[in-house]
């Protein structure tokens, strides 16, 4: 075989190879890209976590805040069952679930002033960065009601401790003494899911568990997976005279808990409306604050 002939063999060995490469690193992006589509439509939550979703975490910049939450909780949902319901709400046990007058979540006190004093602490493990974006989210309750979050002074015993545990979860209302808000330093620091959780604490559960939700939404039940049908439980709430806000920084997904059937939450007037994607609270979210705690702010 003369030396043209081995020449040209070798170049198009090569080039085989390298097709053949190129096919295979199309293929292994266009499964990734498949696989994180599935997990955002079906809620199985197995979403990239590379660096360049921790860069973006440090920015504060944030995707869809409730799916994010749903992936921070999966491990929850496995190793510690009937410790969250809803998602991210911590269910109270002991002697430190205390309930305010006719079974709801007890407020926080409002000063002579005006003004709602929650302390709180931010415990070790999170860096510069993040205690901004916590910060951050913080100064818009300060900007927009009459909601104070200050540092825990060393004589108040009870006050909110801001930890980075596993998942991104809270108690609702008030319960008096160390009450832990999670957020877990690699998936639950961006601004829209401090503020989520924030206001959990304040007393305010998801907005499609309100008790009008029949008259927004329908919840396709079939859809929604074994032994998740407490997500999706309505609750006896004050709903504040305020419109159903299908974009509030506490709504659901239409996707959430679903057994991949299809979606577990429609809107009624609209079926296509876009459920629960706000980066931070709506206007409606700042008026519910207002109204539940009274406040007395500028129009």
């Amino acid at each position: 075989m003369s030396g043209k002939v081995v020449s040209m063999l070798t170049l198009l060995l090569a080039l085989s190879h390298a097709l053949a490469q190129e096919s295979q690193d199309n293929m292994k992006e266009q499964s990734a890209e498949e696989k994180k589509s599935r997990a955002l439509l079906y809620g199985s939550y197995e979403l990239d976590t590379s660096n360049d979703q921790e860069e973006k975490q440090e920015t504060g910049e944030e995707p869809d805040i409730t799916s994010r939450i749903m992936e921070a909780n999966k491990r929850i949902y496995g190793y510690y069952a009937g410790f969250l319901m809803e998602g991210d709400v911590a269910v109270p046990r002991g002697r430190n679930a205390r309930m305010c007058a006719d079974n709801k979540p007890c407020l926080w006190e409002k000063s002579p002033s005006g003004l709602v004093r929650v302390p709180y602490r931010i415990a070790y493990g999170f860096s510069r960065a993040k205690r901004g974006i916590i910060k951050k989210a913080m100064e818009t309750f300060h900007q927009k009601t009459c909601i104070r979050f200050v540092p825990q002074l060393p004589h108040e015993m009870t006050f909110l401790e801001i930890e980075s545990r596993e998942g991104c979860w809270s108690y609702v209302g008030k319960r008096g003494y160390r009450q832990v808000v999670s957020l877990n330093a690699r998936g639950c620091v961006y601004h829209g899911i401090v503020q989520h959780e924030l206001l959990h604490a304040l007393g305010f559960y998801h907005e499609h568990t309100r008790s009008d939700r029949d008259q927004h939404v329908i919840i396709n039940w079939r859809n929604v997976r074994r032994g998740y049908y407490g997500n999706f439980q309505k609750r006896d709430t004050n709903n504040l005279n305020t419109p159903y806000d299908y974009g509030s920084v506490m709504h659901y997904g239409r996707y959430f808990f679903s057994n991949r059937s299809g979606p577990t939450i429609t809107p009624r007037r609209n079926p296509g409306f876009t459920l629960g994607l706000q980066q931070a609270m709506t206007e409606i979210d700042i008026l519910k604050v207002n109204r539940l705690y009274e406040c007395d702010v500028p129009k």
